[in-house]
């Protein structure tokens, strides 16, 4: 089932991309960042209230919440500088390098979460790195 949601968030990823692009043509990136954020701020939200999920936050720990925030700081970090790439780049190249975050995270899970990296895995990581390299060397 978990494959289901990672087809669902490429194919949302791929219109995030398109739309951005779009989004981005004549406003600074920040901005266009801004605003993205403020609408998945009030979405994210919406569904946690939807759900019933704001209860489950008295579980919250001190080492979750660091983590969460550091997360947060990375993830905002990411999409300014990929709303900028977008505005400068080719979404046709921007979208594909900006995947390289794939064979990164396998990487990085080998690292910091002593996760098994099999054959299989290595391989597609290393395959992903070729394509970055095919896309940004001239």
């Amino acid at each position: 089932m978990w494959w289901i949601y990672a087809l669902l968030s490429a194919f949302f990823a791929a219109l995030t991309a398109i739309f951005a692009k779009i989004g981005v043509a004549d406003i600074p990136s920040n901005l266009a960042t801004a605003i993205r954020t403020i609408i998945i701020l009030v979405m994210a939200w919406a569904i946690v209230l939807a759900r019933g999920e704001l209860k489950s936050a008295g579980a919250l720990t001190r080492h979750s919440i660091l983590f969460l925030v550091l997360s947060g700081l990375a993830t905002g970090c990411s999409w300014i500088f990929y709303f900028k790439a977008l505005q400068v780049g080719e979404v046709s190249k921007v979208a594909p390098v900006d995947k390289l975050s794939v064979a990164l995270t396998i990487i990085l899970a080998a690292v910091f979460l002593q996760e098994h990296i099999t054959l299989k895995t290595a391989v597609g990581a290393g395959l992903i790195i070729a394509g970055t390299l095919v896309l940004i060397l001239k």
